[in-house]
């Protein structure tokens, strides 16, 4: 039996290659032996970790949330000052990078296959619901500092999520109306919105920090 280490980075390999074949052809269209070929291992290693075929999409839905909280962990822990932490949110959630575009598809996979999948509904509004916190989180932060100018962090919260994942989606589908670098300016703008006026020198600054 493999060692426990070897068995966790095995069974990441095999969720970040069913996450590459969903994002590739769709959730429903996806075999084991798609996943197989990509993780360069056989059906039964497959089968060795997961338990079935829905084991394993729901498990790389899973992991598709948390392998993106994990890329912008340095986000939350290094960017002390809110309004700094909500403009590279933004940025690192464009969809602009073959890393960032596959974690989109899968979202985008996710939601459309949960409209007739309760257990999916349910895995969504849990994932969602933690990354609804993390961005709730830093506009709560910004109106405590007095950066931001918000009646309910909550409302605000959904705004600039809305605002980011149907977006992403126009450019996901090749809209001719909506680039990432479209995208990443409608989001600032709401953002600058709801700033404070003695605070937004320092939030374009930010900004063309991180271009």
């Amino acid at each position: 039996m493999p060692r426990p280490s070897v068995e966790a980075e095995r069974r990441e390999q095999i969720l970040q290659a069913t996450c590459e074949a969903i994002a590739e052809l769709g959730f429903r269209a996806v075999r084991i032996a798609d996943v197989a070929a990509r993780a360069g291992v056989s059906n039964g290693t497959i089968h060795y970790y997961f338990d079935s075929k829905d084991a394993l999409l729901h498990a790389a839905f899973q992991f598709n949330f948390e392998h993106s909280l994990e890329r912008r962990r340095w986000i939350m822990e290094k960017s002390d000052v809110p309004l700094v932490r909500l403009h590279r949110l933004v940025e690192s959630y464009l969809p602009a990078g073959p890393e960032t575009i596959t974690a989109w598809r899968v979202w985008v996979e996710l939601w459309a296959s949960a409209l007739g999948n309760v257990e999916l509904q349910e895995l969504n509004d849990t994932v969602y619901g933690e990354w609804r916190g993390v961005v709730r989180e830093t506009v709560e932060a910004g109106v405590e500092q007095g950066a931001l100018r918000v009646k309910d962090p909550g409302a605000a919260t959904d705004m600039l999520l809305g605002l980011l994942d149907g977006l992403a989606i126009q450019v996901l589908t090749g809209s001719t109306l909506m680039t990432p670098t479209r995208m990443r300016a409608v989001c600032d703008d709401f953002i600058d919105a709801i700033t404070v006026d003695k605070h937004r020198v320092a939030s374009t600054a930010t900004k063309r920090t991180a271009k």
